[in-house]
């Protein structure tokens, strides 16, 4: 059969209209339809029948200037089929042309049953084109897809989980917002909400900014575009330049959810099927952390002994993952440990059935002289691998910036991973890795360009010499999300309630993060010096987060109420039974501090929901069964877990959680 009718039919069979006239060209295949139109001179999008963004049309930055598809005196466009890791589609483009300027073709990637597309923008000429801002999606007037009320709320996403900063869910009452890399627009109340956000992490850092009419409450203009860098992607200089006779900006990701919580979940689903997540094949990681009160009190004996802590107290309880493991980690400080004391305490945690790890910061300095000589570096000295803005080195928490590209980085990539696994670490937490993301006045290799690209340079190095270990990062931007097994979710935190409240803030909204990586991290968990009930507290938020790892000081010396606490509350059957790695996602999404109910629905008949209470006084809460997810039709069996507590309900039922304390449910049809 000729090749060209096959091609045909299949296109036939995805494509469902493709219309022109004078004044419209459209293409709808499913439930998407994109629409040219002459007399706007940009793009409307609707889906399920509904227009979703009006007027969409997508601006580049040539030199000084800002240039807009609006500007070009030309268009053309093409339909093709699709058939790649996302599924099968037909992708839509514009060509833009005019004399004297690049061509500009602006696709949009449509998969009919999906509830998002994706689109970009590239850049082409005979001779190189620059440029360090390219915005796919542009809107001058949000449509009202979204009923202007009190109710909208715009999420604020950081760049990174650096200098203790939070997640927001804002009302419509800001002048002008930017999130990065992703954001939700959406009614609080209803759930029916906009995402949109970059999908790919290679190049550029994207950013999304928002401003609103806050006499209506409502959403304003939206640009999604590559080239943010400001302060909170810790720059000091404007995004890099990238050049080439084609440049594309980031694909970027535009839907429509009932939910928006099942939009950001799809979102980073997306995220996962174009740059998968690093393989594990074992259990969530259960265990402990030398930072979290031992910090450079740690020593070799000390180590020892809260190995057989473990051993002793709490892996024989209960306390340990599916593959009755415990991960112990040696972080910042393992390094006053001999060699002799390194491999020594490998071997004990492996007699104590635990697995051995440990800590680095591959792209830092915290040294204060430029002339020191870099150690197993090949004879560099640290200002010749400095990251300089405007001539100057860069500093981040009281290091300095290291190019990521560096031969000598590889040298000591080569000699610590070397190291590390000739001593038996398996596990290993890099720290600080947002230094090596920033913007540069240049970096060694002439073909990096861009400060996110030097980062996927120097994460490609990691996967080389450490690929074979359990990566945890641990302060770091979001994306890319492939070269680690788990991410810190948020900064530091320790013990009071306002630890598990600032945990519980990315929790809020960034839960989804889980499906880019295996597993999120809630830092580690620390009970000293702490009430019980923000002990029960601390350790949810924990086991409703990802990876559970503790860290008080459990050697000889250490305080004996944190080991009969943790022998109390890391012991609970019930507790630790939650702790599969899986995210619970926020009840509601309403505010700039943190939620405080969380719900996982395993199945069609088991649910767990956590209600905190972050206030000095207690709270009383009804819980409705509908608003969590579940039938409200239905009587269901209800078990308190740190209690026992056992009773039933069906609509709803009310909950009292005593001040700075969680309640725990396990929810039963």
């Amino acid at each position: 059969m000729n090749k060209a009718f096959i091609s045909f039919c299949n296109l036939f069979l995805i494509l469902t209209i493709f219309t022109s006239c004078c004044e419209k060209t459209s293409v709808q295949s499913g439930r998407w339809e994109v629409s040219y139109d002459d007399s706007t001179a940009a793009v409307d999008v609707y889906k399920d029948g509904t227009l979703l963004f009006d007027n969409l049309y997508a601006t580049y930055r040539d030199s000084s200037t800002i240039v807009s598809s609006k500007d070009y005196s030309r268009r053309a466009f093409d339909v093709k089929s699709v058939d790649n890791h996302l599924g099968k589609g037909i992708c839509y483009s514009v060509e833009y042309t005019d004399d004297n300027m690049p061509m500009l073709v602006q696709s949009f990637y449509l998969y009919p049953e999906k509830d998002y597309l994706l689109t970009d923008i590239t850049l082409q000429a005979d001779t190189e084109v620059a440029t360090n801002y390219m915005a796919a999606i542009n809107i001058d007037t949000f449509p009202a897809v979204l009923e202007p009320c009190a109710c909208n709320r715009m999420l604020f996403v950081p760049f990174d989980n650096d200098c203790w900063i939070r997640y927001a869910s804002h009302r419509p009452d800001f002048a002008t917002l930017t999130s990065y890399e992703v954001t939700a627009l959406f009614n609080n109340s209803t759930r029916h909400g906009v995402v949109v956000g970059s999908v790919e992490h290679d190049n550029w850092k994207t950013g999304i900014t928002a401003t609103c009419d806050t006499v209506v409450q409502y959403f304003a203009t939206l640009q999604c575009y590559g080239g943010v860098a400001d302060s909170l992607t810790r720059d000091s200089k404007p995004h890099g330049t990238i050049t080439g006779k084609a440049v594309k900006s980031p694909l970027m990701m535009l839907g429509y959810y009932n939910d928006w919580r099942d939009g950001l979940d799809e979102y980073a689903q997306v995220n996962a099927m174009i740059a998968p997540p690093k393989a594990w094949d074992k259990a969530v990681p259960f265990g402990w952390n030398s930072w979290g009160a031992l910090q450079f009190d740690l020593t070799y004996q000390k180590a020892i002994e809260v190995s057989d802590f473990y051993r002793d107290h709490l892996q024989c309880n209960n306390f340990h993952n599916a593959d009755t493991l415990v991960y112990t980690g040696l972080d910042s400080g393992w390094n006053s440990f001999t060699e002799e004391q390194l491999r020594a305490f490998v071997e004990r945690c492996k007699a104590n059935g635990q697995v051995a790890g440990i800590y680095w910061t591959p792209f830092v300095h915290w040294g204060r002289n430029p002339e020191q000589v870099i150690e197993h570096g090949g004879g560099y000295k640290f200002k010749d691998v400095y990251l300089y803005a405007n001539g100057k080195h860069q500093t981040l928490d009281g290091g300095r910036a290291i190019d990521p590209t560096h031969p000598a980085i590889e040298e000591t990539m080569k000699y610590f991973s070397d190291l590390f696994r000739r001593l038996g670490y398996e596990y290993v937490k890099l720290d600080f890795m947002t230094h090596g993301a920033m913007e540069a006045d240049d970096w060694y290799r002439p073909e990096i360009e861009t400060g996110i690209q030097a980062y996927n340079y120097g994460l490609q190095l990691i996967e080389k010499y450490f690929g074979d270990m359990y990566i945890n990062f641990s302060i770091s931007p979001a994306f890319p999300s492939q070269y680690a097994q788990s991410r810190r979710i948020a900064c530091d935190a320790w013990n009071k309630i306002k630890d598990t409240e600032y945990t519980l803030n990315a929790l809020s909204y960034g839960w989804w993060l889980d499906k880019a990586y295996q597993f999120n991290d809630p830092d580690h968990i620390v009970l000293r010096n702490a009430t019980e009930g923000e002990n029960r507290a601390r350790v949810t938020s924990g086991v409703i987060t990802g990876i559970f790892i503790c860290g008080d000081d459990f050697s000889d010396g250490g305080e004996s109420e944190a080991k009969e606490r943790a022998k109390k509350f890391l012991t609970n059957p019930h507790i630790i039974g939650i702790a599969n790695g899986v995210s619970f996602r926020p009840v509601e999404g309403d505010g700039a501090k943190s939620e405080n109910q969380f719900v996982r629905i395993d199945n069609d008949s088991t649910a767990y929901l956590a209600i905190f209470n972050y206030t000095d006084a207690p709270t009383t809460t009804t819980i409705k069964m509908e608003r969590i997810g579940l039938d409200a039709a239905t009587t269901y069996q209800l078990q308190e877990l740190w209690s026992g507590v056992e009773g039933t309900a069906t609509t709803s039922f009310d909950v009292t959680v005593p001040a700075a304390d969680v309640a725990v449910y396990r929810i039963n049809k």
